[in-house]
């Protein structure tokens, strides 16, 4: 059984740096409080080259992050477009991007919630529990304009609801109570210097 799906559709084997980040450039990330960050993004309405490169920065990005998905708006562009490369809880790994994602509501009795540990490559270095349903379903398009469905469970269901979180205009700190959003912000203070280190090293042995 293949254990990689791209843009939600089976390969025998894929590279562990996707094709697009090697076309890519590093960005910097937003970080939680910039106004990017808290509104709504605008529809894609424009397909071709300019998103292409959008998507394979952001590709680039989040590998040197060490990220799971990436929101357009975490590189200060204010779109609705998110990257993933995300495992399941099966340890499948889920490789693709969705412009102009649209989370599916899901019954009661189709979901049922986790409230486990989430991270944001814009809050770095924190990581707080935050419930979020076990299954997601995210339609969209991909970068030619072609509809595609994206269906998540675990923590890859986790991802797809937390950057379709940000194309709305919000951080997974939202999510938390006052008491929980302080924590979050001091181990920002206690680890966003280790954090930036990390991917410092990360980007520099990449272009070795």
């Amino acid at each position: 059984m293949p254990r990689v799906f791209v843009q939600g559709r089976p390969v025998d084997s894929y590279p562990r740096l996707t094709p697009e980040a090697l076309r890519g450039a590093v960005r910097r990330i937003t970080e939680v409080g910039e106004e990017v960050l808290h509104r709504p993004c605008r529809d894609v309405t424009e397909f071709g080259p300019e998103l292409a490169a959008l998507i394979s920065d952001m590709f680039l990005t989040m590998h040197v992050a060490d990220g799971a998905g990436l929101a357009a708006n975490q590189v200060g562009v204010g779109l609705r477009l998110f990257v993933y490369d995300c495992p399941d809880d099966d340890g499948v790994r889920h490789v693709g991007h969705v412009v102009n994602p649209v989370l599916e509501p899901l019954d009661a009795g189709d979901r049922r919630l986790l409230d486990e540990g989430e991270g944001c490559l814009s809050v770095p270095g924190a990581v707080m529990d935050a419930p979020r349903p076990d299954r997601a379903v995210v339609r969209g398009l991909d970068q030619d304009g072609n509809p595609l469905v994206i269906e998540g469970t675990g923590y890859f269901a986790r991802c797809l609801a937390h950057e379709t979180d940000h194309v709305n205009g919000h951080v997974y700190l939202d999510r938390l109570t006052a008491r929980e959003r302080k924590d979050a912000l001091r181990q920002v203070a206690d680890r966003r210097e280790a954090v930036f280190a990390r991917r410092a090293a990360r980007q520099e042995a990449l272009s070795s």
